[in-house]
């Protein structure tokens, strides 16, 4: 099926995206602060927090064995409270995000209250569909994996000896890694849309999954694009960010100064626009393809 003429590109999906955001900039600006702040903050200010729970005391050294253990503690345990709480406030910040843009974008009426009570119905699906979708990308891995396992002992089952740091050894684990990188990939953005889809369609499980992939046919160009555009510039502000927060706030004095202050604001807040923008351009890259395979 070939791209559709009659809906917007790249392009079209961030002006309306844009367009949407700005009619309504207090609802979404309100949404800002409540879930993707405080989400941008804690990616920005994570390394620097790790790395600072990690340092032993300077007046109290303890010895290596004990100070290791309570350092790796520590830091497992700041681990998964990080991920627990990044998790669940992006699913937040998805639903709803993607529950007032599309209601924007059809000239519905738009709260916050009826936007942050729409979670409830939200949350557990997104779960469970999140859940589906490693499923699947763990199975894929593990082919993979079984495939090179298999090429291996059939190698050895020959008589010949596998030599891991050869040339070809080498060349292969690069091409199996490639591949793995291809695929999931794909993926990706043929799995776009299952987290709008799970919003409102109110879908779950691997059903959001079959459905993406079936919208996002001839538009899957647009849908790479929004990937690679939003996925470059997260990851650019993610690393420049808490990298340089983490110079700035290793010590105990940098976390008090003024320009790691700033710099963490200023990383945080234009990371929040940016997944702000990111959340709305999927949004309206669903309503575009779902019109587009209803007229067709």
């Amino acid at each position: 099926m070939s791209a559709p003429s009659s809906t917007i590109g790249f392009c079209g999906i961030l002006f309306e995206s844009k367009r949407i955001i700005t009619a309504h900039s207090r609802h979404f600006l309100a949404l800002s602060v409540l879930f993707l702040l405080p989400l941008s903050f804690c990616i920005i200010v994570y390394p620097t927090l790790e790395q600072a729970l990690s340092q032993s005391p300077n007046n109290q050294p303890p010895t290596l064995l004990r100070h290791t253990s309570h350092s790796s503690t520590k830091t497992l345990n700041l681990l998964v409270i990080y991920l627990l709480f990044v998790v669940s406030i992006s699913y937040c910040a998805l639903a709803t995000i993607t529950h007032s843009v599309y209601h924007a974008f059809y000239g519905r009426p738009v709260k916050l209250l009826s936007s942050v009570v729409s979670l409830s119905k939200s949350l557990i699906p997104l779960v469970i569909t999140s859940t589906c979708s490693l499923i699947f990308v763990f199975l894929v891995i593990a082919v993979f994996g079984t495939f090179a396992v298999l090429v291996i002992r059939g190698i050895e089952l020959l008589g010949l000896q596998v030599s891991y740091d050869s040339p070809y050894a080498i060349a292969f684990g690069l091409f199996g890694f490639g591949a793995i990188i291809l695929v999931v990939g794909y993926l990706q953005v043929i799995w776009s849309l299952a987290g709008v889809v799970v919003i409102v369609e109110s879908n779950w499980g691997f059903a959001p999954l079959r459905r993406s992939k079936n919208l996002i046919q001839g538009m899957k160009k647009v849908s790479l694009l929004l990937l690679l555009f939003f996925g470059s510039f997260a990851s650019l502000l993610s690393w420049s960010g808490s990298s340089t927060a983490l110079d700035m706030g290793g010590t105990a004095v940098g976390w008090k100064s003024l320009a790691f202050v700033v710099q963490t604001v200023v990383s945080s807040t234009f990371f929040t626009l940016l997944m702000l923008h990111c959340f709305a351009a999927h949004s309206v890259l669903y309503i575009c393809c779902k019109t587009y395979h209803e007229d067709c």
